[in-house]
């Protein structure tokens, strides 16, 4: 059984090694060759920017936190208000002499 796995191992080996060889030999397999290179750099600079909007993101969101904090301090500072004074009393004017 042992041999039997390795040689169907020795055989798949070889036949990608075929396949691998027949895709080098194709026309144009130069040009798809380098397209698949340059895909790879564009994910590779995707991933760049991605991590640099995970801070960003972090960083935003402790903002948005001392934002709500600093908005929610008037509320409570004017409750402490004193109230206005009073208005004066009704009555009779005060007399001159």
């Amino acid at each position: 059984m042992a041999d039997r796995n390795k040689d169907l191992l020795g055989r798949l080996a070889d036949l990608s090694e075929e396949a691998v060889q027949r895709l080098a030999d194709a026309p144009g397999a130069d040009r798809a060759l380098q397209a698949l290179k340059a895909l790879g750099d564009k994910v590779d600079e995707l991933q760049r920017r991605t991590r640099g909007f995970e801070e960003l993101e972090k960083r935003l969101s402790a903002l948005e936190k001392k934002v709500d904090s600093l908005s929610k301090e008037p509320a409570r500072a004017s409750t402490r208000r004193t109230s206005p004074p009073a208005p004066p009393k009704s009555g009779p004017p005060p007399k001159k002499t």
